[in-house]
Order: structure tokens, then sequence, then C-alpha cells
């Protein structure tokens, strides 16, 4: 499985609201993402699906700067 098919296949939740978020980040932004970035998308994309939601939603934020940057971009990925 290449790695686009992989991520492609992790993106999809038990949420769509959460598909739809990092599918759109997906597509948008991780084709031109550093590798750093890149890592930690997929970091991200091993988080249990309540942590994650609440991450997206705004309620929480993760501690690391780095990682609070790419919510806010798989965020914006709904706002072209």
């Amino acid at each position: 499985m290449s790695e686009g098919a992989r991520l492609r296949w992790q993106c999809r939740r038990g949420m769509k609201e959460l598909d739809v978020l990092l599918l759109g980040y997906l597509e948008r932004y991780y084709p031109d993402a550093s590798e750093e970035e890149r890592g930690i998308f997929a970091a991200l994309l091993t988080l249990p699906d309540p942590q994650l939601f609440g991450y997206l939603l705004g309620r929480e934020m993760p501690a690391d700067a780095a990682a609070a940057h790419v919510i806010r971009k798989i965020r914006a990925a709904l706002n072209p």
C-alpha cells in the first residue's frame, strides 16, 4: 500500500466530520508539507477520535506548537 493510500485510509474515521477535515488537509496541504509537518500529521492520525475531534473543534490544543500549527491548517482546509 502506498503512503498516500495508507494515509487516506487512516483519515477515514468513525465520525464524518473528522473524515472531511482530515481528507481536506491531505488533499490540500499534505502534498507540499515539509517532512516535519507530514510526521506531525501522521502522529495526529494515531490519536483517539475524541481527542482529535476536540483539537479540530478548538476545544483544546496540543501543547506542542508545531502540532497546534498543523491542527490550525487542518481546520483551514475547510475554508479555501
